[in-house]
């Protein structure tokens, strides 16, 4: 199934409509995008014998009039240098341990949305992002706790992140619509279906002023240095991972700031970033 936020209310996506998730339960499950995942195995159970394209109630869908599909996270966890290939490019050892920081959930924003430049040093980082289902602590290295996986990318001003004698990853990564998430949440199961969990290509590519995309980051989920089970694992032993969660889980090589010369985002581009099976994402930058 593929979950989104449209107008603030859950609804179910198909193929070419949405289906709104409390009208069509006739209030089994509340409006709120938040609400499905603290009911995560029954609305799971209940959303599975759906046809949305088939009923009646079903609307047209666009991808610009959806939200953020999980607009409310407790937590929001963001793991650095995940890619095996990133890691080589900014010249850093692979880390034994996940390095993890986090993104202030008010920095989060829908599929399509125009996002405001906080300075001369913003980078892009394509990211595939998990979203917890059940939750708990002390969890198993599996998929069991992931409600599904949806798009996202971890917008960075570097100056920001790295002013001071200290870098402070989390204030340079939460600026206002720096959290782009979307276009819908798509659980396990229909992504197991004609896509490889584990080596899922991922990228994000830019153009300006209506002309050509330029190919920024062009990779595969296959390189990621701790997987998507390894994550939840390794987070779950020190926190309690909560329903509705979300992890940001990396980005591959291509980043502004391992270019030379570097290179970053200017107002008037349009990036748009892309993962297999979980479809695609746009913003489009102001000064």
């Amino acid at each position: 199934m593929r979950i989104a936020n449209q107008g603030g209310r859950a609804v179910l996506l198909g193929r070419t409509s949405a289906l709104d998730v409390a009208a069509a339960s006739d209030g089994r499950f509340g409006p709120d995008p938040m609400s499905v995942y603290r009911a995560w195995p029954a609305f799971r159970e209940w959303a599975a014998t759906v046809d949305v394209d088939a009923a009646p109630a079903a609307q047209a869908v666009e991808v610009a009039g959806l939200d953020a599909p999980v607009p409310a996270p407790e937590q929001v966890f963001a793991i650095g240098l995940n890619y095996a290939d990133h890691a080589k490019e900014t010249g850093m050892a692979l880390p034994e341990h996940p390095l993890v920081f986090t993104k202030f959930p008010s920095s989060l924003t829908g599929p399509e949305a125009t996002v405001r430049l906080s300075g001369d040093r913003v980078d892009w980082e394509a990211e595939l992002v998990v979203v917890v289902g059940e939750g708990g602590r002390d969890l198993p290295a599996s998929w069991e706790a992931v409600a599904g996986l949806t798009v996202g990318q971890d917008l960075s001003d570097r100056t920001v992140q790295n002013r001071g004698d200290r870098p402070q990853f989390g204030l340079g990564k939460s600026f206002a619509g720096y959290g782009p998430t979307g276009p819908a949440v798509v659980t396990i199961d229909e992504l197991q279906d004609g896509h490889d969990l584990g080596a899922l290509r991922i990228g994000c590519r830019v153009s300006e002023d209506g002309g050509e995309e330029r190919v920024l980051q062009d990779g595969t989920t296959a390189d990621l240095v701790f997987s998507v089970p390894e994550l939840v694992h390794r987070l779950s032993a020190v926190v309690e991972l909560r329903p509705g969660d979300l992890i940001f889980t990396g980005t591959p090589s291509g980043v502004g700031l391992g270019r030379t010369p570097q290179e970053f985002l200017k107002a008037g581009q349009v990036l748009t970033t892309e993962i297999e099976g979980l479809g695609t994402i746009r913003q489009t930058f102001t000064a």
